[in-house]
């Protein structure tokens, strides 16, 4: 399917004459509630309480009266054509689709939005459920669809842990098997991103991969936590000023040179594991500088030859040997015994 619906009617021309059946007051007060005049801005209760000299409670019943009086009328019933199309729409999109996905994929156009919002609200078929913790403002046809779609997020939601990050292509496959017995028009890539969309609790990074909506990783909000991800990305050790070019061309975001060094040196995420080489601490790089992976490995492993501390630290660090040499042999941190074995002192 197109990113863009093409619609048989035109909104604004079915709202005017949806709206031609209510008094002057009654059109004012809808027109301003639901953003269809020329400006396309939506007015509160308490605002057109105001314009009117009356409480909001009394707008809100000539709201609801004027809704009242349109789905009574003659050309509501004649316009059955439009709302069974719009209909269509929605369970073309996956019978439960997010109110931002689903204006936006109909009009670009807010003015056109909030006419398509109208007639939406009028359908008797349509339900809108608000948003709050767990979903997105939504809007279904098919009740029980809407619970086993949601039903399915949550599950998704409880297997994530905290900070993890899935691929989009396994997150998909983990929500088929969820409903696996679901009718298969409704089974494809298109309306499951979209199903998964409409949670609040369940994010995508910029860089595609899904996560827990709170977690940094999905959530970045600072040069670190982008740079854990770009770092994350390319899987391997890689030069701080690499991190920073990579955030400016993921992220969008300017990230001097010299700043993400300064980041990376102060996150213990991330562990220095060469002249400028950087890679995460959950890799299971030992922290610290060459002398204290050298200590760190003797006291693990006890005495070790030249040749085995070298091969060890390499594997930690990417340094000369020459380097390790020149730390491996400092007294005041290491001392070798008869047999040739260094000891940490």
């Amino acid at each position: 399917m197109s990113d863009k619906f093409t619609l048989s009617f035109k909104p604004k021309a079915v709202t005017k004459r949806l709206l031609s059946v209510l008094s002057k007051r009654g059109q004012d007060v809808i027109e301003n509630r639901y953003g269809l005049g020329v400006k396309a801005t939506r007015m509160t209760l308490d605002a057109i309480g105001k314009k009117y000299e009356i409480t909001r409670e009394r707008v809100r019943q000539i709201e609801n009266h004027s809704l009242t009086i349109i789905r009574k009328s003659k050309e509501y019933k004649d316009l059955r054509p439009v709302f069974d199309e719009l209909k269509a729409l929605v369970l073309e999109l996956g019978g439960i689709v997010s109110e931002k996905d689903l204006l936006k994929h109909l009009s670009k156009d807010q003015s056109t939005q909030n006419h398509l919002n109208f007639l939406l609200v009028i359908g008797e078929e349509f339900i809108r459920e608000k948003e709050d913790e767990e979903f997105k403002h939504r809007w279904h046809v098919d009740p029980e669809l809407a619970k086993r779609i949601q039903g399915a997020l949550r599950k998704l939601y409880s297997k994530l842990s905290d900070d993890e990050l899935v691929l989009e292509s396994d997150l998909i496959d983990d929500f088929l098997e969820e409903v696996k017995d679901l009718n298969d028009k409704y089974k494809n890539e298109e309306v499951i991103k979209r199903w998964l969309s409409i949670s609040n609790k369940i994010g995508k990074n910029p860089l595609g991969e899904w996560g827990r909506a709170t977690s940094p990783n999905v959530n970045a909000k600072g040069m670190r936590d982008y740079a854990f991800l770009v770092i994350r990305k390319h899987g391997s050790p890689i030069h701080f000023k690499e991190v920073a070019k990579a955030i400016s061309q993921y992220f969008d975001k300017k990230a001097h040179v010299a700043t993400t060094h300064n980041e990376l040196i102060k996150d213990p995420r991330f562990v220095l594991v060469g002249r400028g080489l950087y890679a995460l601490a959950e890799w299971g790089y030992m922290s610290g500088v060459v002398k204290d992976v050298i200590k760190k490995i003797l006291e693990k492993e006890g005495p070790l030859t030249k040749d085995e501390v070298i091969k060890k630290v390499l594997k930690e660090r990417y340094v000369k040997e020459n380097t390790i040499m020149v730390n491996l042999q400092n007294p005041k941190y290491f001392k070798k015994d008869p047999s040739g074995r260094y000891h940490a002192v």
